[in-house]
């Protein structure tokens, strides 16, 4: 099985590039963040045509999440507890309990979307915590959190700032000790590789990233752990997301 997990930046403007995507790399379930949709404007008709079931938590232009599958898709939850923004959304697909986030940006350490942010990631790991369904776990999604020097291009840009300071850092942690494993580190433990690059200055170009977009597995997929990876070519060619996919196949 397949698994992706991708922040399409506007499923609206990115449409031809996600259909060519689920078209040509032959994925079994994809997670996806910034859907930027309302539910009545999302595209149900054309998944269904391109083989996937899917479910979506809209909120119009800001934020939303969604969920395709071509295995199966029940037991939809929307929202984490009390969040009133749409950046949560779970499913049954196939033999896995799939999850599809996207944390808040967090802006600057003295904002008080920070405070947010990390009240996000506490409240995910209760949530995860208290999952009950018995079936094996993978957490994805734009984490808007780079876990380690390694998953930035050039820390010293980055001192002082969110994405890499310890508080945020310790969550990620938090979560990995309630038994996930980060499925790209897991199968490249010494690799760097970036999965979001800014529009500006030539980013991509000059390899100026940042490995934000995470797939969380229960320890007791690590057995079935084939490889993890990130689609850079995605990122390339006209109008792309500034996010590539970050793929995980399981046997």
């Amino acid at each position: 099985m397949k698994i992706a997990t991708w922040n399409v930046n506007s499923l609206t403007a990115r449409w031809p590039r996600v259909e060519d995507f689920l078209s040509t790399r032959d994925v079994d379930v994809v997670l996806v963040q910034e859907t930027k949709q309302t539910d009545a404007k999302f595209p149900f008709q054309q998944l269904e045509a391109l083989g996937y079931e899917s479910a979506h938590h809209g909120q119009g232009q800001w934020n939303g999440v969604a969920i395709f599958s071509r295995v199966g898709l029940t037991d939809v939850v929307r929202g984490l507890y009390d969040d009133e923004e749409a950046r949560f959304i779970g499913a049954t697909c196939g033999d896995l309990r799939v999850f599809s986030c996207y944390v808040p940006n967090g802006r600057s350490l003295d904002n008080p979307h920070y405070a947010f942010k990390l009240r996000w990631l506490d409240e995910l790991r209760r949530y995860l915590r208290d999952e009950a369904s018995g079936a094996p776990v993978v957490v994805g999604g734009d984490f808007n959190v780079a876990p380690a020097d390694l998953d930035v291009y050039d820390p010293h840009v980055f001192e002082g700032a969110t994405h890499v300071s310890e508080p945020e850092r310790e969550r990620l942690r938090a979560i990995e000790a309630l038994g996930y494993f980060d499925a790209t580190r897991h199968a490249h433990p010494d690799d760097p590789c970036f999965s979001w690059w800014d529009y500006r200055n030539g980013s991509f170009r000059r390899g100026w990233g940042l490995r934000i977009d995470l797939l969380f597995c229960s320890n007791d997929l690590q057995p079935r752990l084939v490889d993890s990876w990130i689609d850079r070519d995605t990122r390339k060619g006209e109008k792309p997301s500034d996010h590539a996919p970050v793929f995980v196949e399981l046997a």
